[in-house]
């Protein structure tokens, strides 16, 4: 007897635990496509790639209710290789792994998260920065976090101000020296959504300490929707010494039933000792099956001016001043 409510007291104890984390989503998107890319210089390559549309991922959030408006939350999220079944064992978490404290002052958030400078790339592009379609592709000056900071701290304004909305972020170096592990970052991005139209501003410095020039980023986003049409662009520009980038990004959705047709184009100008040009158009039309699944097909051609090389990825090499075909058709799924 004694024995029973031992245990019965222990699954009560759990059972607490348990009831105090008012919510744990398990969540994820599976996006498998085929792919094709031919690259001017090498022959095509034919695969079978993922992210076409979504990154593919898998991923743990909660938040439990401390009580007087106040709460805590999590997520952690890591990317998935979904033709081989494969993650990244470095970084097993390494979409985001943060821990949050919410409330009618916002929400102070630490861990590997997002970057402020990066939301304006991909919110206001129709092909976001996924697949042959990215308008990241024609990038001539990528370093530092472009996309996340690792070790940082950022603050969220209350999402309750008359549509204004933005963050502030710093991330310590912790000894980081190589392009992709690098110094201090810090930044911040503000932004007014009101309706159809939504537009935003952001500002960031990376650090390296390796003794190299620190980079600035600002950059400008935008979109309208006019029902029938929604328009979005961006301009970024990235500064690191007397090396500066400018790349511009216009794209549209067209909604069509069930369907969307999204279509941009993508230019940057990167001026150093020398003047180089990267453009890229694109097109591409999704069919959601339902709210959760849809199938996809993405068709860009990169064009590289003035010798450089750069290209759609999943090709082989391709040669100066070449053009790079991408097309790829994929299913993507929510859960």
């Amino acid at each position: 007897m004694k024995k029973s409510l031992l245990a019965l007291a222990v699954l009560g104890a759990f059972a607490g635990v348990a009831s105090a984390q008012s919510s744990v989503t398990l969540f994820g998107i599976v996006d498998v496509n085929a792919k094709y890319v031919k690259n001017d210089g090498s022959s095509r390559r034919v695969s079978l790639s993922t992210d076409g549309i979504n990154s593919s991922r898998l991923g743990f959030r909660g938040v439990e209710d401390l009580g007087g408006g106040l709460k805590a939350g999590f997520w952690l999220e890591g990317g998935v290789n979904a033709d081989t079944g494969t993650v990244d064992t470095t970084r097993f978490f390494g979409r985001r792994a943060t821990v949050s404290l919410m409330g009618g002052f916002g929400e102070v958030r630490l861990g590997r998260d997002y970057t402020p400078t990066f939301w304006n790339l991909t919110i206001f592009d129709a092909f976001g920065t996924n697949g042959v379609g990215s308008s990241l592709n024609p990038d001539q000056l990528f370093a530092g976090t472009r996309v996340r900071a690792d070790n940082s701290i950022g603050y969220f304004l209350p999402s309750n101000i008359g549509g204004v909305y933005g963050q502030f972020q710093v991330a310590a170096a912790e000894s980081g020296s190589t392009p992709t592990n690098p110094g201090r970052y810090i930044g911040g991005r503000v932004g007014f959504a009101a309706g159809p139209f939504d537009i935003a501003g952001a500002y960031g410095q990376q650090r390296f300490t390796t003794g190299a020039v620190d980079m600035k980023t600002a950059n400008i986003g935008a979109s309208y929707n006019l029902g029938v049409v929604k328009l979005m662009g961006y301009y970024n520009q990235d500064k690191q010494g007397t090396d500066k980038e400018q790349f511009i990004s216009f794209s549209a959705l067209v909604p069509m039933g069930q369907g969307e047709l999204h279509a941009g184009y993508d230019t940057s100008k990167r001026t150093n000792t020398v003047t180089t040009k990267v453009d890229q158009i694109k097109v591409g039309y999704l069919y959601n099956l339902s709210k959760r699944t849809a199938v996809y097909t993405t068709v860009s051609r990169l064009n590289n001016k003035n010798g450089t090389s750069l290209a759609i990825g999943g090709g082989n090499a391709i040669s100066a001043s070449g053009k790079s075909l991408g097309a790829e058709a994929g299913l993507r799924h929510i859960f």
